[in-house]
Formats: C-alpha cells, sequence, structure tokens
C-alpha cells in the first residue's frame, strides 16, 4: 500500500487512469488530498501519483498492466487487484478513464467526466457543474447533477436522480431514466432503449417525440396553462427511437 498527501486547495481537478480495479473517490473539508493506492505490491509499484499545478493525477505505467491478456476489450488478471481511494476537497472536479474498474464517488463534485468500457459508476452525492459519461456496458448512477448532463451508452443503464440543466443522452440497448428535469432540453436517441423523463412539478412540457415500434406516453399535459403564479420553466423535450419506449412522468419533486 502506498499513500500520498497533496496540499490542494480549489481550483482542482483530479484525474484518474486505470485499466482495472476499483476507484473510490470522496470529497471532504479542507484543503489538502490523500490518495491510498492499494492492492498487489508490483501493481502498486507501478502506479504512479503527482500533483501538476491545480491537476492531481493517477495513472498506471505498467508495462504489461496486470499481466493482461486483452480480447474484445475484456481483461483478464487472475488474482491481481488494485484500488485507487482519494480523498480531495469538496468541489473538485473529477476525470476517469478506465476499462473495467468499478467507481464509487461520495460527496460533492465541481464537474464529471467519465469513459469506461464496462466499469459501473455510482455518484452518492452531486455534481454541481456538467456531468458527462461515456460507457459500453457499465451502469451509471447519478443522484444530483446541477450543470448539464451528457450520457452515451451501447448497453449499459443510465439512472439520475435531478438534473439542473440540460439532458443529452444516446444509446443503443440501454435504459435512460432522469427522476426530475426541470428546465433546458432534454435531447435523446436510442435503438432498443427505454428512456423515461420526469418533469418537475410547475415545469411546463414542449415535446417533439417518435418511435418507429415502441410505444410513447406522457403523464404531463402538452397544452398546461399557467398557474396562478405565473408562467413556469418549460423542459423541450426532442428525440426518436426504433423500438424503446418513451415514457414522460410528472416527478415528486
Amino acid at each position: 500500500m502506498a499513500e500520498h498527501r497533496f496540499h490542494t486547495p480549489l481550483p482542482l481537478e483530479l484525474q484518474i487512469g486505470i485499466p482495472a480495479g476499483d476507484i473510490e473517490i470522496e470529497t471532504i473539508d479542507g484543503e489538502e488530498s490523500v490518495v491510498v493506492i492499494d492492492g498487489d505490491d508490483r501493481l502498486v509499484e507501478q502506479t504512479e501519483v503527482h500533483l501538476d499545478g491545480h491537476r492531481l493525477a493517477v495513472s498506471f505505467h505498467g508495462r504489461r498492466a496486470f499481466g493482461i491478456t486483452i480480447s474484445i476489450g475484456d481483461f483478464s488478471f487472475g488474482t491481481r487487484r488494485l484500488t485507487v481511494r482519494a480523498l480531495v476537497p469538496h468541489g473538485a472536479a473529477a476525470t476517469v478513464s478506465t476499462a473495467s474498474a468499478d467507481s464509487t464517488v461520495t460527496g460533492r463534485l465541481g464537474e464529471l467526466e467519465l469513459k469506461s468500457a464496462s466499469g459501473d459508476l455510482r455518484l452518492h452525492g452531486e455534481v454541481d457543474g456538467d456531468a458527462t459519461v461515456k460507457t459500453v456496458s457499465g451502469d451509471v448512477r447519478i443522484d444530483r447533477v446541477g450543470g448539464d448532463l451528457k450520457a452515451q451508452t451501447v448497453s449499459g443503464d443510465v439512472a439520475i436522480g435531478w438534473v439542473g440543466g440540460s439532458v443529452t443522452t444516446k444509446s443503443v440497448s440501454g435504459d435512460v431514466h432522469v427522476d426530475s428535469l426541470q428546465e433546458g432540453k432534454a435531447s435523446f436517441s436510442s435503438v432498443s432503449g427505454d428512456v423515461e423523463i420526469g418533469i418537475a412539478p410547475g415545469s411546463f412540457l414542449d415535446v417533439d417525440a417518435g418511435s418507429v415500434s415502441g410505444d410513447l406516453s406522457s403523464e404531463v399535459p402538452l397544452a398546461s396553462t399557467p398557474g396562478e403564479d405565473g408562467d413556469g420553466p418549460t423542459v423541450v423535450m426532442r428525440g426518436r427511437t426504433v423500438s424503446g419506449d418513451v415514457k414522460v412522468f410528472r416527478a415528486l419533486a
């Protein structure tokens, strides 16, 4: 195991790039960052951690990553394992690149960008700004995104709690579910994956969506009239699916 400590006042960008294993990120009070690399001794030795200005980078530099044999994007590592644990100040941005490592984030990030082949992402907390996720078969679950969300997946499912900005999703067979969207644009395209978008209370809907063979349904009236408090925000929804269903529902909050 190797532990690294740095003085890292904001702004800070955490960059983690490992092919496989586990990634755990937690945001904390203060201006110090701690990175712990654990697992097989050889893998720990081949993982570099360094601070360059406002960028804290964790990267694997083994010539033969994990003794890995690559077959159609999959990794075989035997009993070897690598875990990266990072504690960074609240509001730090995070960029994660991996093939199959699962990522868990707890706390509040400023921004988030994830690129993964089969690794899952679970964020318990929120992203203040924008979140961008690209994955092949990994599942994505994020509680809250204050800015815009962009998600691209092949077969992985995407589930988001609340989004403060716009949503753009592209999927082949993966399902997309957003609990609550208050305003902005919701753009989607899917082949066979289902799309479900929740419209926040008080928000109106402007929708132009279609499907070749999937079902379309909306619990939100398309011709809503403003309430006594005046006009509310509007969600502009545009998208198409081939066989996936599209459902628009009224969010609880």
